[in-house]
């Protein structure tokens, strides 16, 4: 077994746009995944495990699975930290393991983008992000390297100087201004679309009022937002098993899977006007796809582990 670092990864200086490639290959073709829902462990209030097994089959006959476990703690730095196991499925070989912060982001991160292009509003113009971490990065990343184009008024929530670091990242991106924002209300309102990456929400954000029509809201951690299940007009998520238990979901006025959408097998968004809440609670199956794809480039002088596994059928 390969050990494959978050150095090593992020020294393949893998394009956002590839990311866009990867997650929109695997969203269309969902059905070549086995995803049950994951495990999501909480023993205290901000801290979580989540444990998140998928196999994906290939069109070319490969066959590659795994797992990958996500902890949460608020006092860590960085406060979300991530490994996966990588498996060839056809013999059962554990390939590698491997960092999965940068994959857990970036997909993370192209989801959303996809999202975004997928659902908003027809000339979508203002964008507002909460909580700038890694994952907001990645995601106006994506967007960018997909819509270099695009001209977008990107509101800002205010957090202990993060808008800062934020507007400096991007400012080589001349289509873009900034606006900062000291209220999540006063970031809700006038916005065709409101990304959140906060990654602890103990309520709502703001009342139903703040809302405009049209508006495309993509809560990327799954909080802050549930008064918008009972009134937005359709709500999507990345796969039925990980948001049927939600407490609103027999409320919702309408719900289908994206990769539905995707193939046309259900409409997306047919009205400018319509209220649009996307759940990608983040499943396993982008992780382990991102993984496959990295694996081979990432391999070459990885060191090797030997766990020295019992070679003879009974061994007790």
């Amino acid at each position: 077994m390969k050990i494959i670092t978050h150095k090593r990864i992020t020294d393949l200086k893998i394009p956002p746009a590839e990311c866009y490639t990867w997650v929109s290959e695997m969203i269309a073709n969902k059905k070549n995944a086995l995803l049950p829902p994951k495990i999501s462990m909480k023993p205290t209030d901000g801290v979580f495990c989540n444990v998140m097994p998928c196999i994906i089959n290939y069109a070319d006959g490969g066959r590659f699975g795994g797992v990958k476990v996500v902890t949460r703690y608020p006092q860590r730095v960085p406060t979300l930290d991530s490994k996966l196991i990588l498996q060839d499925s056809l013999t059962g070989e554990f390939l590698a393991l491997m960092d999965a912060n940068w994959i857990t982001s970036m997909r993370t991160g192209a989801v959303a983008a996809h999202s975004v292009l997928q659902f908003a509003k027809k000339n979508f113009k203002t964008v507002g992000l909460i909580g700038l971490g890694n994952t907001v990065i990645a995601t106006l990343l994506v967007l960018l390297s997909v819509r270099p184009e695009l001209c977008l008024n990107v509101k800002l929530l205010r957090y202990k100087g993060q808008e800062k670091a934020f507007e400096e990242r991007f400012s080589a991106y001349d289509g873009l201004h900034f606006t900062e924002c000291d209220t999540a209300e006063e970031l809700v309102r006038g916005s065709d679309v409101v990304i959140s990456g906060a990654t602890y929400l103990p309520n709502d954000l703001c009342g139903d009022e703040c809302f405009d029509e049209g508006v495309l809201v993509v809560p990327i951690h799954t909080l802050g937002f549930t008064n918008c299940d009972l009134f937005f007009d359709k709500v999507f998520a990345d796969d039925y098993g990980h948001v049927c238990h939600f407490k609103n979901f027999e409320k919702f006025r309408s719900f289908a899977e994206v990769s539905d959408v995707v193939n046309g097998v259900v409409a997306g968004r047919t009205s400018d006007r319509e209220r649009i809440l996307v759940y990608n609670i983040g499943v396993s199956m982008h992780d382990i796809n991102f993984a496959a794809h990295i694996y081979p480039l990432a391999e070459e002088g990885a060191p090797e582990i030997d766990f020295e596994e019992p070679q003879e059928k009974t061994y007790i």
